[in-house]
């Protein structure tokens, strides 16, 4: 049984209309599996909580009610026209309203459509029967005056044109470039929900090239908009620039990837634009330290955008260790090790993997990392360290900058098959005090 049908069905059985809308609608007619389901209905507020058992009145003075059927949430709005946008973000009050008048204040053609569950019917008021088979992102009426009502419309509008495959309008497209500026003016919140959306593969390459020919890259990410022009010398880079780089990493992501892994990609070479150098000799490129600086830069952008602690660190890491993979057949034991038992280790091996895929193909150190990697799996006695610092203190050290030096050293040992068992360990210490 599907929750959002017996919804619609529960509303029509008390005389109530009540429809599929928006997204859902268009990814039915594009024959994908609807992720979310909202509806529409003329109930008011107050007549769709009396109706259903368990309800949050999340959005209630816009007119839309969630109702909580088992573990999931469904979005019910009543039949609305908005009105007196002063912000650009949302509106200062509505009025309910027809389903046709509903679906005239909606951003695109493609979501604007209505369908009746029970009777198969669709409704289409706005032409987007007819723009979804030809492929186009179009907003419902003047663009200039959708852009204005809610300024979020100019992103999400490049989010569905890559999502979908589509193109966009030439007067929506024009109107998004001249609105360009205004993203600034949404929250960090808003605008991160929804790049998180346009960098999910497979369509995140296409999304990074239409935020930079519609002029949002510069607005939104103006540090990566920067790379756009930074060349890099061709015997190492045969792609080009730094963009077209991240870009042909962004295509090659595998079909799964973790939320993070876009983010790693798209900040790696951030900083090769304000760290790039020119050969007086050989007229080779150099960007010296730019995964240091980078980290950096990523660290702040990833603020400014709110993202969650944990994922800032895991991407700032990935960003400071990039350029260590290039040296992993050089690297003693210990530190080879210490890098392949780093939590982000899978995280940073696939952005070494793209790294490569993104320039001249080579994965000879993706595959030797893999090899080490299973190697070590192989040995699971030397994950856990030898020794504690109770177990120094056992034997006469004090605690202190010494014991975590001696901790330090037998790790190091440990991690180079010099020291194999706690025996061994413990037979070291006690020469080492006594020497």
């Amino acid at each position: 049984m599907n929750p959002a049908l017996e919804i619609v069905r529960r509303l029509q059985t008390e005389a109530f209309a009540a429809f599929w809308v928006g997204g859902c609608v268009r990814d039915f007619l594009l024959g994908r599996e609807p992720q979310d389901f909202d509806i529409a209905t003329d109930a008011k507020p107050e007549q769709v909580e009396k109706l259903f058992g368990k309800t949050i009145p999340l959005g209630k003075k816009f007119g839309v009610i969630i109702v909580v059927e088992g573990s999931r949430q469904f979005q019910v709005a009543t039949f609305r026209a908005e009105a007196d946008y002063q912000d650009g973000r949302r509106p200062e009050k509505i009025v309910f309203a027809n389903a046709e008048a509903d679906a005239l204040r909606r951003d695109f053609t493609v979501n604007g459509l209505f369908y009746d569950p029970l009777t198969k019917k669709i409704h289409d008021w706005v032409g987007g029967e007819k723009d979804l088979h030809a492929k186009i992102i179009r907003t419902i009426g003047k663009p200039e005056e959708r852009f204005g009502e809610d300024h979020l419309r100019l992103l999400r509008a490049v989010r569905f044109a890559a999502q979908l495959n589509f193109e966009i309008e030439p007067k929506t497209f024009a109107a998004i470039k001249s609105f360009a500026p205004k993203i600034k003016l949404i929250s960090a919140e808003r605008v991160r929900d929804e790049l998180l959306k346009l960098f999910r593969p497979p369509h995140a390459s296409r999304g990074l090239v239409l935020l930079r020919d519609t002029g949002l890259l510069e607005h939104i990410l103006p540090e990566l908009a920067a790379t756009v022009a930074c060349d890099q010398s061709p015997d190492f880079h045969p792609e080009g620039s730094v963009f077209n780089h991240i870009c042909l990493m962004l295509e090659k992501m595998p079909a799964v990837a973790s939320e993070s892994l876009p983010w790693a990609v798209v900040l790696h070479d951030i900083a090769k634009p304000v760290t790039a150098e020119r050969a007086v000799a050989t007229g080779k490129i150099h960007f010296y330290g730019h995964e240091k600086v980078g980290a950096d830069m990523a660290e702040q952008i990833l603020k400014r955008l709110k993202f969650s602690n944990k994922q800032i660190e895991e991407i700032v890491v990935c960003v400071r260790h990039h350029m260590q993979f290039k040296d992993v057949k050089q690297m003693r034991k210990a530190t080879l090790r210490r890098l392949l038992m780093r939590d982000t280790f899978p995280l940073e091996l696939e952005l070494h993997r793209l790294d490569g895929l993104g320039s001249n193909g080579d994965l000879k150190h993706y595959n030797f990392l893999i090899e080490q990697a299973a190697e070590l799996e192989r040995q699971p006695t030397i994950r856990p360290p030898l020794l504690t610092g109770d177990d120094l203190i056992v034997l006469g050290v004090k605690p202190g900058k010494e014991l975590g030096a001696l901790l330090s050293e037998i790790r190091e040992l440990q991690l180079a098959d010099e020291l194999k068992t706690p025996l061994e360990a413990r037979a070291w210490v006690k020469k080492k005090l006594a020497a």
